[in-house]
């Protein structure tokens, strides 16, 4: 689906255009994280709209002939990528449309409304209100920017490999949440490109066990249902091409719960005043879980990957 090369050039692309975000030392807790391991955690949550997705939709706008965006652009979100969708278009100077489920969080709906997206509720999950985007699409004539299944969009989310190879090359596991897959196709694909030791550990809810479901049968299966509250990790089905990366990639995945990720928010919130959402929350659930991927790892980069007030409410 992509290379390094796709990855290198889209760094070149979309530097002017995002933040580089910092790294911290999960250290001087009241509560430690329950590993041997020490931790550092990569802030995506303070880049431009609040995560990662920023970097694969202006990539993927940079990568569009302008004539093709002409009548705005749409897509169908559980949260952030609609918030990093509303932004591009802003920044394009076109109109944007953005679905989502009735899972999504009201604040992350605000703010896209303020981004001056058009924002319509369809549906009680993501593949309901995907349908919803491509039909507006077909009859609108606006650009479909997909939040997963898109190379420039995964090359995009690669660049949050490089950058934290560039900051941080002492770590020998890195943990990712996924929802569809892009980030951790797109990241796992930097990282074993340049250091092909580190582990990637993946993390999903226990309601949407996308990736994990898929791995277990050998192949790209649609689950029956999803049952997890976290929209930006919902998703019934991933794309052919990005399970054939995380086959190749990810060591192992964690399943983690809603309750879990709540609570890591709330951790996040009180020991460092970050302010997550829960799946930017997921990387830590799964550390603080005493699941058994971590028991080998000296020195471990969880990604904290999206931003949100869920855990500042006690």
């Amino acid at each position: 689906m992509i290379t390094i090369a796709d990855i290198e050039a889209a760094r070149d692309r979309i530097t002017p255009y995002v933040r580089r975000t910092p790294i911290l030392e999960a250290s001087l807790a009241r509560d430690p994280i329950p590993l041997q391991a020490s931790v550092v955690m990569k802030l995506e949550l303070n880049q431009v709209t609040g995560s990662f997705k920023a970097r694969g939709a202006m990539n993927r706008l940079l990568g569009t002939p302008q004539e093709e965006i002409s009548k705005g652009i749409v897509t169908a979100s559980g949260g952030n990528h609609g918030l990093a969708v509303a932004r591009t278009a802003k920044v394009a100077g076109v109109p944007a449309v953005v679905f989502v489920p009735e899972t999504v969080s009201p604040a992350k709906v605000e703010k896209m409304r303020r981004w001056d997206a058009d924002v319509r509720v369809v549906g009680t999950e993501w593949s309901v209100s995907n349908d919803a985007a491509h039909d507006y699409a077909r009859t609108s004539g606006a650009s479909y920017f997909h939040p997963f299944a898109d190379p420039l969009v995964v090359a995009g989310q690669g660049t949050l490999g490089l950058e934290i190879l560039d900051q941080a090359w002492d770590f020998d596991t890195i943990v990712v949440a996924i929802g569809g897959g892009g980030l951790v196709s797109g990241l796992s694909t930097a990282i074993k490109a340049r250091r092909p030791d580190i582990r990637v550990v993946a993390v999903e809810p226990i309601g949407s066990p996308t990736i994990k479901a898929s791995l277990d049968a050998g192949e790209v299966v649609t689950l029956p249902e999803v049952t997890s509250r976290v929209a930006t990790m919902s998703c019934r089905r991933t794309d052919e091409r990005l399970f054939e990366i995380a086959r190749r990639n990810i060591a192992e995945v964690v399943l983690v719960s809603d309750e879990a990720m709540l609570d890591a928010s709330r951790w996040l919130w009180f020991e460092f005043g970050i302010a997550a959402d829960l799946s930017g929350a997921a990387s830590i659930a799964a550390l603080q879980s005493g699941h058994p991927a971590f028991k080998d790892s000296k020195r471990i980069c969880a990604i904290i990957c999206g931003a949100g007030a869920e855990g500042t409410v006690s």
